[in-house]
């Protein structure tokens, strides 16, 4: 599947290349948690994703690029996720993220096997996703109303979502809506919410974002990027702000990847896809250990 992937991106032009796996600065995200290590008595991370390092090539006009590497993310164990797992990412310049779905969709459709490529891939908006299989509105409806969905299925929704209609809305997905997706065939989701944005373009209420799950599995998440260094300062303060709220550590903001954009990202869309989700699927596997050599409990 890798050998597949390399050849896909060879014939579409796409330089492979490699970003430190270890950073002096992390992510901000209040649900992502960086794996820190102490380097020549500095505090330094494990990266969550390539994709900081990555523009940095951009900006300095790299062109096309992808590479598949070993990302961490502490405390993700269990049957779908590893702390240690492989993520394919890759960027395209002059794609908005409709176009860089369809390259998604043929990257994938070329790694699975023969008896596992599937037909023209479903694509759906986020507020289409979530009234079609959770019967909801996830622009208009209040948080009580999703928690009232949520505990129609017996879900427990902790104290603290009970007014955030983003934690709710990711609990839809995640236990109600995600499942449903992707059945026989690839779905992407798009549009997002703008206040899920993350380091996607904001139109109005909705971000330029997707992500593609197949039998249930969110298997890729994708931006047509932000280049604006001011707006992104203010989106990792924000983060700053709700994890200090939350009592979450302190993370410092990669100034090497602010100081890119304000020398000038190019116009692109970027899409990182889960490497051992796509085996899982390709194989029918139910449980991520039994894609990996050394799960995390035998490394």
């Amino acid at each position: 599947m890798l050998r597949a992937a390399r050849e896909y991106f060879a014939a579409t032009r796409a330089l492979e290349v490699e970003t430190p796996i270890l950073s002096t600065a992390a992510v901000t995200d209040v649900h992502l948690a960086s794996i820190s290590a102490t380097t020549l008595g500095k505090r330094s991370f494990l990266q969550t994703s390539p994709e900081y390092a990555m523009k940095r090539l951009l900006a300095a006009g790299a062109g096309d690029i992808w590479q598949a590497c070993k990302v961490f993310r502490d405390g993700e164990s269990g049957r779908w996720h590893n702390i240690e797992f492989t993520m394919i990412e890759w960027y395209r310049l002059g794609l908005d993220h409709h176009a860089l779905m369809s390259d998604v969709e043929r990257l994938i459709n070329t790694m699975l096997p023969p008896d596992k490529q599937f037909d023209r891939a479903e694509r759906l908006t986020y507020a289409e996703a979530v009234q079609l299989h959770a019967g909801v509105d996830a622009f208009r409806d209040p948080p009580a109303v999703l928690v009232a969905r949520l505990q129609s299925e017996g879900i427990d929704v902790p104290r603290d979502l009970h007014r955030d209609r983003d934690g709710c809305l990711d609990l839809l997905m995640s236990t109600i809506v995600g499942p449903k997706l992707g059945v026989d065939r690839l779905t992407f989701i798009y549009d997002y919410p703008a206040s899920q944005a993350a380091l996607a373009r904001v139109r109005g209420e909705v971000a330029s974002r997707f992500e593609a799950y197949l039998n249930g599995l969110e298997l890729a998440n994708g931006f047509h990027e932000l280049g604006d260094a001011t707006e992104q300062r203010a989106r990792f303060e924000s983060d700053l702000a709700s994890r200090a709220s939350r009592g979450l550590p302190a993370i410092p903001m990669d100034e090497h990847f602010l100081a890119s954009l304000a020398h000038g990202l190019p116009e692109c869309s970027g899409v990182a896809l889960g490497f051992d989700r796509l085996v899982m699927c390709a194989t029918e596997a139910k449980h991520l250990n039994e894609v990996l050599a050394f799960p995390f409990e035998r490394a």
